[in-house]
C-alpha cells in the first residue's frame, strides 16, 4: 500500500528540493525544522530528520563543530538536540519522536561549586560534559540523554527512559533512571535478562 497520497508527495518532494538546497550532503530534512548555529554543526552524511527537529549548537572555540553527525542517521518528529560542549552521533543511529540529547545543564547540582536555588535559573553558568551515541544505537520515544553520556554501540534505550550515566556497547537499557535489562549473549546469540551488576540471569 502507497503510504504517500498526492499531497503527501508534493510535500515530499518540496522538502527534497529544500534539503539540496541548504543540506546538501543529507537525505532528506522534513520542514519546519528550527536550526540555531548551523555554522558549529556538521550533518554528516545522508542524515534524515522528521519535522519540528530543534538543533541549537554553539562553541567557545568558533572553528570547532559541537554537534558531529556521522553517517546515514534516521531522526523522527519533534527530536531536540542541544549542543554547547560535544554531541557526537555516530553512524546508523536511529532516535525516534520526541527525544530529547543535550551536553548542557543551567548550573551545577553536584560535586564543588553548587549552584544556590535562590539563584535565577537562566542566569546560572552554564556546565557542558560531552555526550556521545555510538555507532547504530537505537533510541526509543521520548527518551532524555543527559550530560556526560556515552551509549555503546549496537545499544538499545527503551521508550521513556531517562539516561544519566553511560552504558557498554550491546547493551538494552530503560527505566529512569535508566539501567540494564538485557544484554546480547554471543554464546547463544540471544538477547537476555541481566541482573544490577549486568551479568546474565541464568548463568
Amino acid at each position: 500500500m502507497n503510504k504517500y497520497n498526492f499531497f503527501k508527495k508534493i510535500i515530499l518532494f518540496i522538502n527534497l528540493l529544500l534539503s539540496k538546497l541548504f543540506f546538501k550532503k543529507s537525505r532528506l530534512i522534513r520542514f519546519p525544522i528550527d536550526i540555531r548555529g548551523k555554522k558549529y554543526i556538521d550533518f554528516g552524511i545522508n542524515l534524515t530528520t522528521g519535522k519540528y527537529c530543534r538543533i541549537e549548537a554553539n562553541s567557545e572555540d568558533k572553528n570547532q563543530k559541537a554537534i558531529i553527525f556521522g553517517k546515514n542517521i534516521e531522526i523522527n518528529d519533534f527530536v531536540h538536540i542541544t549542543g554547547f560542549k560535544k554531541v557526537i552521533i555516530e553512524d546508523n543511529v536511529l532516535i525516534a519522536s520526541k527525544v530529547y540529547i543535550s551536553d548542557t545543564t543551567h548550573g551545577n547540582y553536584s560535586g564543588n561549586n553548587q549552584s544556590n536555588p535562590d539563584s535565577i535559573v537562566n542566569k546560572r553558568q552554564l556546565f557542558h560534559k560531552p555526550v556521545r551515541i555510538c555507532r547504530n544505537v537505537w533510541i526509543g520515544e521520548s527518551v532524555s540523554i543527559l550530560p556526560g553520556v556515552e551509549i555503546g554501540e549496537n545499544s538499545i534505550v527503551g521508550a521513556n527512559s531517562v539516561v544519566t550515566k553511560s552504558f557498554p556497547c550491546n547493551v538494552i537499557i530503560a527505566g529512569n533512571p535508566a539501567k540494564i535489562i538485557k544484554r546480547y549473549n554471543f554464546k547463544t546469540n540471544k538477547w537476555e535478562r541481566t541482573n544490577d551488576k549486568g551479568d546474565f540471569i541464568n548463568e
